[in-house]
């Protein structure tokens, strides 16, 4: 909830999500003093009713038609940004993390699930694409990089941009930040664009001196996609999106 333009506040309306709620204003307090990049400063109100309030990150989402504006300038800047962060959240310790509260991320959908729930909502001109995609995707040997503590969720929805001055005022909703295999952290600014990825990317291994591998990036973010619409397959209020978040990438991907 938003009031004055000012303030957010989050009220809980479950036990696990007063849990998940008090595990992200933990986490947050550890992530803040190490990151460049402005994030919430949660403040817990014990309650009753536990409830939590932060100062608002001013700015708007990022989309891809926001993204497509943007001057060659600005995108450099947002590479960097959102590369250089991602390196100083990766360097903190899993050990510290996890006594923060942090958690394995949650479980993508299964191969077979994916061939069984997502494959069939597809029209034929999809299918083969889908199935390389599976396919590759059970080829994939465990992540180079390992586990790591992340945000997990770099979309443009979870994004403070300021778009008269074309600059990323800050990132919240840490709500799925987590403990994963770290390639998977570079999946989410896909949904913006490929453009933008590469130079999150490339930022990321000038600042961290890690060498990504970028096909291994495609066949996560195709998979992913194909996951979410396994997930829901069987709400057809949200297929078409998910459809049609699978046909924009296999797009891009050609």
């Amino acid at each position: 909830m938003e009031v004055d333009g000012r303030l957010i506040f989050k009220f809980p309306k479950s036990e696990a999500a007063e849990k998940a709620l008090l595990r992200e204003a933990s986490l947050l307090a550890v992530v803040r003093p190490h990151v460049s990049m402005p994030v919430p400063e949660m403040r817990i109100h014990h309650g009753p009713p536990v409830f939590s309030c932060h100062t608002k990150l001013h700015g708007e989402h990022l989309l891809t038609e926001g993204y497509h504006r943007l001057p060659e300038t600005a995108r450099d800047r947002l590479g960097v940004a959102l590369g250089g962060f991602y390196a100083e959240i990766h360097r903190l310790e899993r050990e510290r993390m996890t006594a923060a509260g942090a958690r394995p991320i949650d479980a993508w959908q299964s191969p077979q699930a994916v061939r069984t729930k997502a494959l069939p909502k597809l029209d034929l001109d999809l299918r083969d694409y889908a199935e390389g995609i599976v396919s590759a995707f059970e080829r994939l040997p465990p992540d180079p990089c390992g586990t790591t503590y992340g945000f997990f969720d770099g979309h443009g929805w979870n994004m403070a941009f300021d778009h008269d001055r074309a600059r990323l005022n800050g990132i919240y909703d840490f709500a799925d930040s987590g403990l994963g295999p770290l390639h998977q952290e570079f999946i989410y600014t896909n949904f913006i664009s490929p453009d933008l990825t590469r130079r999150v990317i490339d930022a990321y291994e000038a600042s961290s001196g890690r060498k990504l591998d970028r096909p291994r990036i495609s066949i996560l973010t195709g998979f992913h996609r194909l996951s979410e619409l396994a997930a829901l397959a069987d709400d057809p209020q949200h297929v078409p999106a998910m459809i049609g978040h699978v046909a924009a990438w296999a797009a891009a991907a050609e």
